[in-house]
């Protein structure tokens, strides 16, 4: 009776210690985005005052009309989103198009196929980053949008995600629409899409999220400042704001303005694609 006493105490206190850990971790993050949501609506002079405030001393949106305004942050949010939207929508289609091919029992040479998608995932970004710079310069495609859509528009993680959802998705289905005299473009659109929700909404999320805070690409292909993106416009106001000359500088309500907005899209499209996000990710790591 005794050791089991003892061994509820231990279970209690393990649990207890895990629950202020996670506490502890979820406040590391929490804090600093409250940190900065603060300082994002308080005045020009307030914001300058030294320490950590949890709420606005002096509530403002100074920051805010100043970085869209006089920074004209609008038009690098506007370049981000016609990249990420448009970007996202054609590798989510491409990935689950591939996906529904390598699954095709009758194509020849799958294996081969899907060891050099696996080898396409070993090659660092790194190490492709001029040659991808010179085809983009030898196309034309410099200082154009159109350079960062279609960077990364295919994946090999994002191809084999895909092909591990639509396998999970009874063959028999296939097999009675053929028999009805379904084409493979009918039964991948009515058939195998909406039965893959978690696994769109999962490459999706991964991808928006990706091409959201691109930063290598834009640095690398767009020098003319109407084409910039907001990761590339944000790097700029971090090294006004830390430029000598006080026609340069910008208050830090205005730069914790810029991270907000930045952070604006990714907090909104989350909720609604958490539900699929995490069914997607536990059955994309499991299903073969």
């Amino acid at each position: 009776m005794k050791k089991q006493k003892l061994e509820t105490v231990k279970s209690n206190g393990a649990n207890i210690l895990n629950k202020l850990f996670l506490i502890l971790l979820v406040l590391t993050m929490i804090i600093p985005l409250w940190y900065t949501f603060v300082t994002s609506i308080s005045s020009n002079i307030s914001s300058m005052q030294p320490g950590i405030r949890l709420w606005p001393t002096e509530f403002s949106l100074e920051g805010y009309e100043t970085i869209w305004t006089k920074m004209e942050l609008w038009r690098p949010f506007l370049n981000n989103v016609i990249v990420t939207v448009i970007g996202t929508i054609f590798h989510v289609l491409f990935a689950a198009m591939a996906g529904y091919v390598l699954i095709q029992k009758e194509l020849p040479g799958k294996k081969i196929i899907v060891s050099m998608i696996i080898l396409t995932m070993v090659i660092p970004e790194e190490a492709i980053m001029i040659p991808l710079y010179i085809v983009n310069r030898d196309l034309g495609l410099l200082n154009t949008l159109t350079s960062l859509i279609i960077a990364g528009l295919v994946s090999g993680f994002s191809i084999l995600l895909m092909r591990n959802f639509f396998i999970s998705i009874p063959s028999d289905l296939a097999k009675s629409a053929r028999m009805d005299g379904a084409g493979d473009f009918w039964i991948f659109r009515k058939i195998y899409l909406p039965l893959a929700k978690p696994g769109l909404a999962t490459v999706l999320l991964f991808e928006f999220v990706s091409r959201w805070n691109q930063f290598t690409q834009p640095l690398l292909y767009i020098s003319d400042s109407d084409k910039y993106t907001l990761q590339i416009a944000l790097q700029s106001l971090v090294i006004s704001t830390d430029a000598t000359s006080s026609s340069d500088f910008f208050t830090p309500n205005v730069r914790m303005a810029g991270i907000m907005i930045a952070l604006i899209p990714l907090v909104i499209i989350y909720p609604f694609v958490q539900k699929y996000f995490v069914k997607g990710i536990m059955l994309g790591s499991t299903k073969e």
